[in-house]
């Protein structure tokens, strides 16, 4: 079977050839396409920095997601509040086995945290399921 009909091409785009020095510089470098996700160069300063991570981060997305599902807050792609409680109760529950697993590994400060946002998303919740 020739190599012609096996289906692909393979190319070297290495800088160097084998013997370690540079190729052809003429070759032209092809633009980049920008991958979904990733940003621009440059433009890493038009967006708020992410949070640090932390038991208190985590906690504070999932109860985030829970206040947007609940319709509390407007979601932020898309500027519109709706409501899907089952969504909402999938993270208030997510929370609350967080609490269970890290029972006696959270300091005074996080169990705090967790005790209250669980508490305020529960009553939003049961309010919202009327």
């Amino acid at each position: 079977m020739a190599d012609e009909e096996k289906g692909f091409v393979i190319k070297d785009r290495r800088a160097f050839d084998d013997k370690g020095e540079v190729k052809d510089q003429e070759r032209k470098e092809e633009p980049r396409k920008e991958e979904p996700g990733k940003k621009a160069p440059g433009r890493e300063t038009e967006e708020m920095p992410l949070p640090e991570v932390n038991f208190n981060s985590l906690i504070f997305s999932l109860s985030s997601s829970a206040l947007i599902n609940l319709g509390e807050i407007a979601d932020p792609h898309t500027g519109q509040t709706e409501k899907d409680l089952p969504l909402a109760k999938h993270s208030i529950d997510t929370i609350a086995m967080l609490k269970d697993k890290t029972k006696g590994n959270l300091n005074p400060e996080e169990q705090r945290f967790v005790d209250t946002i669980l508490a305020d998303l529960r009553w939003r919740y049961v309010k919202k399921a009327e």
